[in-house]
């Protein structure tokens, strides 16, 4: 599966990418080259016949299920098959079903259209593997508050409101029954109804709960502007309020460039006491907001932040050691768990592994050196991989697994999606339990935490 990480080009890596994704947020897919696809492809092909509407009950958007979807536990296990089913038929040609999805619901609903950004190929292709992968767990109400209760709060930012939803799942329901010939059926459709009703109201529940303790965006004013390699800036932001957010986190950013188009990047430092954030940000072929960042953005140009997310933080109860493998601008989350860990003022041992093609592309050397001079517990090796197919710092796992032992450590990952799927091998073949193995990784969100 290819994944970005939160890290550098809109994503972490040589794509861009975005985790909340508007509606339903991330799924592992390449930045287009150009413009999106046209937003009313298949509008030709809209069925003639009606697809019944959702109706709202409480917040949520549900229909009027059949019996075979309401109650015990068989039954759920039966909506279960009927989803899967469904899933099943639909997942090899999720492109036409996805375009089918739009061209329903901006056909039917052209009010909506603004909420999506004008880059609609990687909408398209995101929205149903989120989909797909939330009804698959429908019945794991932990692990689905988990995954779509950050998707929920995320799409404030969007202008989304819970009246939208009842629109999105009458569409939904349409593209499915229109391309699920086979599997589809009354008690099919009522399974569907019964899953988007509960995912759309955990989001629904995650927003109105977040709308209560912190904006949708916040504005942020570039105060400072530093060109580290030919592609690679040093970007500081001054937030117009206090933003609270922990070490390895990272935030979405939207730039005036390009009006609702978000990218993630991971926060380069622990939080200051002036309340200065910076970001690293590599341009990258096709990267709107990367190459917007980068090539454009000046000091006094205003961007929006969204809220904080990230669970690629340090457990302070633990005396465990962190090993640390932060690959090309990845080494931006890690320079920040670092910092975190010098001012809670416990001698843990640190060893990073910072790894890139080429020495030149180690921009950061110099400051983790410093800070390893300054912290006896902190060891820092540059690694060097040219020719890597896995990308800047795909040799790291190789090197890790030269060193050690680490099992008295908690590993901390962080780059391309090549060095963090090899790193992840690595370490679990070495012994390292899952449980100690953080990353913040598109797949992570999709796949692991499903």
């Amino acid at each position: 599966m290819d994944t970005q990480t939160p890290t550098s080009a809109d994503g972490g890596s040589s794509e861009e990418t975005s985790r909340d994704g508007g509606w339903f947020g991330p799924s592992p897919v390449k930045r287009p080259a150009g413009e999106g696809r046209d937003d009313q492809e298949g509008a030709d092909r809209i069925p003639s016949r009606p697809v019944r509407p959702m109706r709202p009950v409480g917040n949520a958007a549900v229909g009027d299920r059949s019996p075979t979807g309401a109650g015990t536990s068989s039954e759920n296990t039966s909506d279960d098959v009927l989803l899967r089913r469904t899933m099943a038929e639909v997942e090899p040609i999720a492109d036409k079903v996805t375009s089918y999805f739009y061209a329903l619901l901006f056909v039917r609903h052209p009010d909506l259209r603004a909420l999506f950004p004008s880059a609609m190929d990687t909408q398209r292709d995101r929205l149903f593997k989120a989909l797909l992968t939330a009804a698959t767990h429908v019945h794991d109400p932990a692990a689905l508050t988990a995954y779509l209760s950050p998707l929920g709060r995320g799409h404030r930012k969007y202008g989304t409101l819970p009246e939208h939803y009842p629109a999105v799942g009458e569409c939904l329901i349409g593209a499915l029954s229109h391309y699920a010939e086979r599997s589809w059926s009354p008690q099919a459709e009522a399974a569907w109804v019964a899953a988007y009703t509960k995912i759309s109201q955990i989001m629904i529940d995650a927003a109105a709960e977040d709308e209560l303790r912190a904006p949708a965006w916040w504005q942020a004013e570039i105060v400072a502007h530093e060109m580290r390699t030919p592609d690679v800036a040093v970007v500081t932001v001054r937030p117009d309020q206090p933003y609270p957010f922990l070490a390895g986190q990272y935030a979405s950013l939207e730039t005036p460039w390009w009006p609702r188009v978000w990218r993630h990047y991971s926060f380069a430092s622990a939080p200051r006491s002036d309340g200065l954030l910076s970001f690293h940000v590599k341009a990258v072929p096709a990267g709107w907001v990367s190459n917007a960042l980068v090539r454009r953005a000046r000091r006094g140009d205003v961007v929006r932040l969204g809220a904080p997310a990230g669970s690629m933080t340090v457990d302070h109860s633990t005396d465990s050691g962190l090993l640390c493998l932060g690959g090309g601008t990845g080494i931006a989350p890690i320079r920040a768990l670092v910092e975190d860990v010098a001012r809670h003022g416990r001698r843990r041992s640190v060893e990073v592994f910072y790894g890139a093609r080429r020495g030149d592309d180690l921009y950061d050397l110099d400051t983790m050196l410093h800070l390893e001079k300054t912290h006896p517990w902190l060891s820092v090796r540059p690694v060097i991989d040219a020719g890597t197919v896995g990308g800047p710092g795909a040799g790291i796992p190789e090197a890790v697994s030269q060193h050690g032992p680490w099992h008295a450590y908690d590993a901390y990952l962080s780059g391309p999606p090549g060095m963090i799927r090899q790193g992840v091998d690595t370490l679990l073949g070495i012994g390292m339990p899952t449980d100690r193995i953080r990353h913040d990784s598109i797949e992570e969100l999709v796949g692991a935490r499903m």
